[in-house]
């Protein structure tokens, strides 16, 4: 695993051992920035169940301004702290150690993110309570781009019912991307 493009190209990022975490493909990683790519220059960007960081790391490495990552898992925040201060990004990249849910209630009062990227595990349904509390959040604006990264069979009428709009979708053998905004 490694970031693929930008200032910080090339560079080896570690992952959590063990098969809690599914690390992006670079495959599906560089088509993810491929679509978002006029858009992550500057942006301020929110990853939820980060995992490695990696999607984050690659942001900032494309010129994000600004990444906050959120990860409860104890390997995975270690991991993501070793990758945050190898990759030199310190000071652009924070980490909530927490749930997903809790995070998204505490930042509450943050300035407005560009793009919001989730990939939480398969098969919970899980994307529905996020998208619940995104869709009347403060930091969010009708321009924030929200993707979602699930099982190819995961329903996507959780965007509907919370009050976001699909896109766009990206399909790969195994999972989707869904890129969402709200109505």
């Amino acid at each position: 695993m490694r970031i693929i493009a930008g200032s910080k190209r090339s560079l080896p990022l570690k992952a959590p051992k063990g098969m809690n975490t599914r690390p992006t493909q670079d495959r599906t990683k560089e088509t993810l920035f491929n679509v978002l790519q006029n858009d992550v220059y500057g942006a301020r960007f929110l990853d939820l169940f980060s995992g490695s960081g990696a999607i984050a790391l690659e942001a900032l490495s494309r010129g994000a301004s600004y990444a906050v990552m959120v990860e409860n898992a104890k390997e995975a925040i270690n991991c993501i702290k070793e990758n945050i201060s190898f990759t030199g990004f310190g000071d652009c990249a924070e980490l909530m150690e927490c749930d997903v849910l809790t995070a998204l209630k505490r930042l509450d009062g943050q300035p407005p993110f560009d793009i919001v990227f989730m990939d939480p595990p398969y098969k919970l349904g899980i994307e529905g309570q996020v998208t619940e509390i995104l869709s009347g959040a403060e930091y969010l604006t009708d321009d924030t781009i929200v993707i979602a990264e699930a099982a190819l069979d995961t329903p996507t009428d959780f965007a509907e019912r919370t009050g976001f709009e699909i896109y766009k979708t990206k399909d790969y053998k195994t999972n989707r991307h869904i890129f969402m905004r709200r109505k």
